[in-house]
C-alpha cells in the first residue's frame, strides 16, 4: 500500500489515516495536540467573556477535573499500556499526554519513585502572560496543581505532587513551571 504524504489527490472512499505516512501521521497528531490546547483556550475565554472569569474558571475546573482528565487518563494509558504505581509511570503519561502536545518537558529522576518535572516551553503559559489579565496563579497554580495531584492519584494515591517553580512568574525565566513528583510511603 502506498503510504501518502498529505490529501491532495482526488477523493478516495476508502480513505482512512492508514493510509497516510509516518511523518504526516506525526504531523497530524501534533496538530490535533494544538487544535486541543486552542479549542480549551477558546471556550474558556468565550465563557469569560459572557459570564466573567469567575465563572470561566469554575467551568475549566469542573470539566478537567471532574471529566476530561480521567477520559484522557484511561484513553492514553490504555493505548499505550502505562501502567504501574510508581512515578515513572506518571512521567511516562506526563510525556504521552495529549495535553503535552507543543510543550517541552524533561524528567530529573531521582529514583523510580521521585522525580522532578520541568516544562521548558508552554504555550498556555505564554499566551496567559501575552494576555496580561492575571489568569497565570488561577491556570498555573490553582488547576494545575490538582490536576498533576489528580494524574499522579491514578496511578497511586500516596504520590505527592509540589510545585517548585509555579506561575506566575516573578524571577525565574529558566522554565515556565517546575513539578517534584514523590511517593511518600
Amino acid at each position: 500500500m502506498t503510504q501518502l504524504a498529505d490529501y491532495s489527490g482526488p477523493f478516495d472512499p476508502q480513505w482512512s489515516y492508514d493510509t497516510l505516512s509516518r511523518e504526516t501521521l506525526l504531523n497530524v497528531v501534533k496538530a490535533y495536540g494544538e487544535y486541543m490546547h486552542r479549542m480549551d483556550a477558546h471556550w474558556y475565554l468565550t465563557v469569560k467573556d459572557r459570564l466573567g472569569n469567575d465563572e470561566a474558571f469554575a467551568c475549566d475546573c469542573s470539566v478537567w477535573e471532574n471529566r476530561l482528565q480521567t477520559i484522557e487518563l484511561n484513553l492514553v494509558t490504555s493505548l499505550l499500556n502505562i501502567h504501574g504505581e510508581d512515578v515513572v509511570s506518571v512521567m511516562k503519561y506526563m510525556q504521552a499526554s495529549p495535553s503535552a502536545s507543543g510543550t517541552e518537558q524533561e524528567v530529573d529522576f531521582k529514583n523510580n519513585n521521585h522525580a522532578i518535572f520541568t516544562v521548558r516551553h508552554c504555550p498556555t503559559l505564554h499566551a496567559l502572560e501575552k494576555e496580561r489579565a492575571g489568569r497565570e496563579k488561577l491556570i498555573c497554580q490553582d488547576l494545575t496543581t490538582s490536576l498533576f495531584t489528580k494524574i499522579a492519584h491514578y496511578f497511586n494515591p500516596d504520590i505527592k505532587v509540589t510545585g517548585i517553580k509555579v506561575p506566575p512568574r516573578t524571577t525565574y525565566r529558566d522554565c515556565a513551571c517546575q513539578w517534584e513528583f514523590k511517593l511518600g510511603r
